[in-house]
C-alpha cells in the first residue's frame, strides 16, 4: 500500500467513525445546542489532522474560481454528510440558513463568519430583517456549530487559500429550502447550492 493509499484508508475510517458517532448522538437525544456542541468538537478534532486534507488529494479551485467543494463521506443520498471546502481569498457567501444542523471546523486558513439573528416576526413571505449577533473567525483550532434556523455569512479575507470541513445533517444538494438573505433590502429568496460538488 502506498503512502497516499494509507492516508486515504485512514481518512475513510476516521470519517466513517465520525458519521457513525454522530448518528448515535442524534438517535440518543433530540438535537439541541449541547448535542450540536459535542458534534462540533468531534469535527474540530478531525480538522486538526491536516495530513488528511492535503492539496495533493484536494486541489484548490482554478485561479479564476473561488471555491472547490469535495464530498468526503456520508450516510447516503439523504443523510449526514461531510465536505471539505477549499476557498480562495475574495470568496463571499451571503447570509443564509441551512434548514439542517451544520458544523464548520478549520484545517488551515481563516474563515470570517458573521452570525445573525432575525429581528422580524418571520410572518411575511420573502421579508426578513436581520441584526448582527456576533462575528466568528474560524481558524485552525476553532469551529462553529449552527442549528437549522441559524443564519450566517462567510467571507475569505486577505491573501490565502483555506481548507475547512463542513458537516451537515443532510447533503447540501438536498437543501432546496435554504434562504439567502439581503440585509440591505430586508428580503430573502431560496438559495442555490452554488458550485458543483466534487467527489
Amino acid at each position: 500500500m502506498s503512502a497516499n493509499d494509507a492516508v486515504a484508508a485512514r481518512r475513510a475510517e476516521i470519517v466513517s467513525r465520525l458519521i457513525a458517532d454522530t448518528r448515535g448522538r442524534l438517535d440518543a437525544a433530540a438535537l439541541d445546542r449541547d448535542v450540536l456542541d459535542r458534534i462540533r468538537q468531534d469535527v474540530q478534532v478531525l480538522a486538526e489532522d491536516a495530513s488528511l486534507w492535503a492539496e495533493a488529494d484536494f486541489p484548490p479551485p482554478d485561479a479564476d474560481e473561488k471555491q472547490a467543494r469535495y464530498r468526503i463521506g456520508g450516510e447516503g443520498p439523504e443523510g449526514i454528510t461531510l465536505y471539505l471546502n477549499v476557498m480562495r481569498s475574495g470568496k463571499k457567501i451571503p447570509p443564509h440558513d441551512h434548514t439542517t444542523w451544520a458544523c464548520i471546523a478549520a484545517v488551515s486558513g481563516s474563515e470570517h463568519n458573521t452570525v445573525y439573528r432575525r429581528e422580524d416576526d418571520g410572518q411575511t413571505e420573502g421579508v426578513a430583517r436581520l441584526g448582527v449577533d456576533r462575528v466568528v473567525e474560524i481558524a485552525p483550532g476553532q469551529s462553529l456549530g449552527l442549528m437549522p434556523d441559524d443564519i450566517h455569512s462567510v467571507e475569505i479575507r486577505g491573501d490565502q487559500i483555506i481548507r475547512h470541513l463542513h458537516f451537515y445533517g443532510r447533503p447540501l444538494e438536498t437543501l432546496t429550502e435554504r434562504k439567502a438573505f439581503d440585509t440591505t433590502a430586508n428580503t430573502y429568496k431560496i438559495m442555490s447550492v452554488g458550485v458543483k460538488t466534487r467527489t
